[in-house]
């Protein structure tokens, strides 16, 4: 909701209902609840984009209940431009609610020359995230997490630096993304001695990508850890943008480095016969994509990224349906496997 202020100048007032309709979720054994699904600004809120559309997409996941919006160092483009961005916006929109929001960004990737820009040493966190806080204008985050795993770094200057960095009061929260089950459970013991509050696992994991069910699952329930799944949508895959054919202008179209047209080519079956089933639930195919993740007890929640508004809103109305019967998932498990 816009106002206008004395001058003239509009300005942005939070929407009274926005907590109504959203459903939360508990990240794992925490006293943490975010919304069942999340805003990630991966794509379109860097300086190559439009930062008024960007400003449109944050007001309106606010005013949807969405309150946990996801960065990392290296989001941009260029690196680094997301939360700049964000940080401009935050200023002239979010600040007042700033204990509303739980914020959160990352590092783990190569984001400055030299040995100490990449990877998880204690050095490349801390000076990461507080160059992170100065982009955002924040004078801490909720949660940071190490972005992937490091192999030549122990795991256990990466841990302690994350424990530092909340001794700091930098970030109120850990976590970690891209690990396996493995180094998952020796991260999780690692941060219980130092008393460190870990709590979210983020992963890739859609209907085409289900890597995270053979252990990593098991080992976050296990462990007290929610799960934040990225990439629900597997670039589009899991829309209709591909139903009857490749447009010129989609990823697939233009070869991007995250979905190519022969790989939209060898899934399109799958993805039409993922469709019917979707249309018989009253859905889109997306919307039946996040609910199917949303259907596991260790997914806290979703990140969907959006490039305006109405596609947002078209996302969140996943959330009217999440109940599948036994017939729809022995469908969709035989289309899938």
């Amino acid at each position: 909701m816009e106002i206008n202020d004395k001058s003239g100048v509009k300005s942005y007032l939070a929407e009274e209902g926005r907590y109504d309709s959203m459903t939360y979720n508990r990240a794992g054994k925490s006293g943490v609840l975010l919304p069942a699904i999340s805003l990630g600004l991966w794509h379109n809120f860097g300086f190559v984009d439009d930062l008024k559309n960007g400003r449109d997409i944050l007001r309106t996941a606010f005013d949807l209940g969405i309150t946990h919006l996801d960065f990392a160092n290296n989001y941009g483009p260029p690196p680094g431009s997301a939360e700049e961005n964000f940080g401009t916006i935050f200023k002239q929109d979010f600040k007042a609610y700033r204990d509303e929001l739980f914020i959160a960004t990352k590092a783990g990737y190569g984001m400055w020359p030299g040995p100490y820009g990449d990877f998880g040493s204690r050095k490349y966190l801390i000076s990461s995230l507080d160059q992170s806080l100065k982009r955002m204008g924040l004078d801490y985050v909720d949660i940071f997490y190490h972005h992937r795993p490091d192999p030549d770094t122990p795991l256990e200057e990466t841990m302690g630096g994350l424990a530092d960095i909340v001794r700091q009061g930098k970030a109120l929260y850990v976590g970690i993304s891209n690990y396996g089950p493995e180094d998952t459970q020796k991260a999780a013991k690692l941060l219980k001695d130092l008393k460190v509050p870990f709590i979210l696992h983020q992963a890739r994991y859609s209907m085409f990508d289900r890597w995270v069910e053979d252990g990593l699952l098991d080992t976050l329930e296990n462990s007290g850890l929610g799960c934040i799944a990225f990439s629900p949508l597997e670039q589009g895959m899991l829309t209709d943008k591909y139903l009857k054919g490749i447009p010129k202008n989609s990823r697939a179209g233009n070869d991007s480095i995250f979905l190519n047209a022969e790989t939209v080519q060898s899934n399109i079956e799958k993805i039409q016969n993922l469709n019917t089933i979707a249309q018989e639930r009253g859905q889109k195919l997306s919307q039946m994509a996040i609910a199917w993740l949303l259907r596991k007890p260790q997914i806290t929640s979703v990140l969907v990224g959006s490039s305006s508004s109405n596609q947002l809103k078209e996302n969140v109305k996943a959330l009217d349906n999440l109940l599948f019967n036994h017939e729809e998932l022995k469908l969709i498990d035989g289309i899938i496997s």
